[in-house]
């Protein structure tokens, strides 16, 4: 079984870093990491369904990392011990080093979420969506969600007004693309550019990409 793995450098590492502290924000739990071939895949939940009526989007973030060295694997784990371990590496590791060796957390218990797989490939170009368009989208889901839920709601409520606010698709796209993955672009970082996101879809999936990360979404 794969104990760590070795990112290229420190600059990865800090990458690395500030993607995962940013997904804790949102989702404390878990993240899942898939490597092999020379990349580690990191997944991340922004939104979810939670039972069998529930009909929110599934909407995943991704970065994507160089990897130095480490066998095949994917994994289910903690990002916050995942966050622990990368804490105590940036202490000793200086901006020269080479690669840089981290050492996997235990496995965690699989969450619904991290069973549903995205297409690796088959991916096709729809269309693309203005990065001020989505901050625009995120802005208003994220004033509507404060506004609609009072201090002291329940957690099957809030679920319910986030899941509403972040399930309608995004106004003027030719493809249906949910709000929620304007809020996941924006909430973990992928929106530093001028270049327009990318949109592409693969079966019943949509992914919308930057030189930042990719969200996927169903």
């Amino acid at each position: 079984m794969v104990q760590s793995f070795a990112l290229a450098d420190s600059p990865s590492l800090g990458d690395l870093k500030v993607f995962l502290s940013r997904a804790a924000r949102l989702d404390s739990g878990s993240v899942r990491m898939i490597g092999g071939s020379g990349v580690l895949a990191i997944y991340v939940p922004v939104l979810h369904t939670r039972g069998l009526l529930d009909d929110a989007p599934t909407v995943l973030g991704l970065r994507t990392f160089a990897l130095a060295a480490g066998g095949e694997f994917d994994l289910v784990v903690s990002s916050r011990a995942l966050l622990d371990r990368i804490a105590l590496l940036s202490v000793t590791v200086n901006s020269d080093s080479g690669p840089i060796d981290i050492a996997l957390p235990p496995t965690e218990n699989a969450p619904a979420w991290s069973g549903i797989s995205p297409p690796r490939g088959g991916w096709t170009t729809v269309g693309s969506i203005d990065v001020d368009v989505l901050e625009q989208v995120a802005r208003e889901g994220i004033a509507e969600v404060a506004a609609a839920i009072p201090t002291g709601t329940g957690e099957q409520l809030v679920h319910k007004v986030r899941s509403e606010v972040w399930g309608r698709p995004i106004p003027g796209t030719d493809t249906e693309v949910p709000a929620g993955v304007a809020f996941a672009a924006t909430s973990l970082g992928f929106l530093k550019t001028n270049t327009p996101a990318q949109v592409f879809t693969s079966g019943n999936w949509t992914r919308v990409s930057t030189r930042g990360g990719h969200v996927l979404s169903r």
